[in-house]
């Protein structure tokens, strides 16, 4: 094979909000943090481990508009991106190196909105339904479907 690949997919829940900057001409980007956990047993020890691996994530323009609209921190959310590395001078003269993914595409899995209108709902539901009558009241006991 003679071409490379630079690809990158990832589930996880996110570590903070989405931070927006902007720039001049309209462009802007948001980042935030992607939590990834792998949990396993220690062989040895029948320990339990859990392991978390932190991504830093850049999305651009609408798609940072959309992320920082709908998401927030504990979120769920697929990506797909690349693997970038950049280094830049920081104020003290230092080099500073980072790697991030430049995220082109994302799915929400799940949202804390809609964990908490799911709970919500389920909460009115079972209050709803603590008075209700048998739905086979009055049927005889062998008229049953199959």
């Amino acid at each position: 094979m003679n071409g490379t690949l630079n690809k990158v997919m990832l589930i996880g829940h996110l570590g903070d909000d989405v931070k927006m900057h902007y720039f001049d001409g309209g462009n802007c980007i948001g980042r935030f943090q992607l939590a990834t956990n792998e949990i396993y047993i220690n062989k040895t020890t029948n320990e339990k481990i859990a392991s978390t691996e932190w991504h830093n994530l850049v999305v651009r323009n609408k798609a940072a508009e959309i992320c920082e609209k709908y998401l927030s921190k504990g979120d769920k959310i697929y990506v797909e991106g690349r693997i970038k590395s950049r280094q830049w001078q920081a104020e003290d003269g230092t080099t500073k190196h980072t790697t991030e993914i430049q995220v082109t595409e994302f799915t929400f899995l799940t949202t804390k909105k809609e964990t908490e209108q799911h709970k919500q709902n389920q909460a009115a539901e079972s209050t709803k339904n603590t008075n209700f009558e048998a739905p086979n009241e009055g049927l005889p006991i062998n008229d049953l479907p199959f």
